[in-house]
């Protein structure tokens, strides 16, 4: 939940997202801690079986990246995001879950979306529609809340059965589980089913429709930079290890391999990125805008993820340069 300032008001919180397509996972946990001695306050985790491109070169197995975060930080920690409905059956995803909650000791939020081709369509199954994704989703996260209560279900719905299921390790208090929409009916599901929100993104739009559709939690947004002291060495950084950024419409959700992201990126050009929301470089300033923007949309929760392989000077510039100067 939002944390408040001394005088009882929220304020934002700011995490890092460390992203699990662009490292191993000794790195991720070695990230995850100079995260914290950096100041950040959270952490987000992604979840692929794929990176985008081959050059990120990375997926590990969250969860058990999760369980190592549990013993290396005391920040909490959530999924940004798993989809519980193809690649893992709910039910299985449910004991993932609460398995990380007990480890965490109540510092587990659960981030959830319909997917992406990328990574789900290893099984050989069909890829589904959107509104069938987001069917399957709402379905999932009823299996998943279920189980989390510690008792026997048995279900029988559109897309899951379940039967004489009961996880004995659950933690002792409910798990947060926060729903992403990249677009107006995924935002309503999340507003109907979520307990909070998430954006890749400052989308003021889509989060003013998340609070008119009833939408109460709180609301996290995701920026990518790329510090380095060279700005034009960042430039080229971010066109080689995530041009997937600057894909247009559903190409995301929809492509399913990392070759064909490097085909759709091969039109991808550096003016794109200088021209794109990523702050490259040294400039303080550019960053903290970066981040602003976020705040400025109404984003109770903004979770930066750095670009490049320095990892050290990024967190030292953040310490030094950028936190001290975010709005609170």
């Amino acid at each position: 939940m939002t944390t408040a300032s001394p005088s009882g008001s929220p304020r934002v919180r700011y995490g890092y997202f460390i992203a699990s397509e662009d490292h191993g996972p000794r790195e991720l946990v070695e990230q995850a801690r100079m995260a914290e001695d950096a100041g950040f306050e959270a952490l987000w985790i992604s979840d692929h079986y794929h990176p985008w491109v081959d050059a990120q070169g990375h997926s590990p197995f969250v969860w058990s990246v999760i369980g190592a975060l549990s013993e290396a930080t005391r920040l909490p920690v959530q999924t940004a995001v798993t989809c519980p409905t193809v690649r893992t059956h709910p039910a299985v995803v449910a004991q993932a879950v609460a398995t990380a909650a007990v480890q965490l000791e109540g510092r587990f939020r659960f981030g959830v979306g319909s997917g992406e081709a990328l990574n789900e369509h290893i099984l050989g199954t069909h890829w589904p529609t959107t509104p069938v994704r987001l069917e399957m989703l709402e379905e999932a996260v009823g299996i998943i809340r279920d189980l989390l209560t510690g008792k026997q279900i048995s279900h029988r719905g559109t897309h899951y059965t379940v039967q004489n299921a009961r996880l004995y390790t659950v933690p002792d208090d409910t798990v947060p589980i926060d729903v992403s929409g990249f677009g107006p009916i995924a935002t309503d599901l999340a507003a109907r089913i979520g307990d909070g929100y998430i954006a890749m993104g400052p989308e003021a739009d889509l989060l003013s429709r998340y609070r008119e559709r009833g939408g109460t939690g709180p609301a996290s947004s995701g920026v990518k930079v790329c510090w380095d002291p060279d700005r034009d060495n960042a430039v080229r950084t971010v066109l080689r290890r995530w041009p997937n950024l600057f894909l247009p419409g559903e190409m995301a959700s929809l492509l399913p391999d990392p070759r064909h992201f490097e085909q759709a990126t091969q039109l991808v050009t550096e003016q794109h990125v200088e021209e794109g929301p990523v702050p490259c470089g040294p400039d303080a300033e550019a960053h903290i805008k970066a981040i602003t923007a976020s705040v400025d949309a109404g984003f109770d929760h903004v979770y930066v993820s750095q670009i490049g392989p320095d990892m050290r000077g990024f967190f030292d510039f953040y310490r030094d340069e950028v936190l001290p100067h975010l709005p609170r």
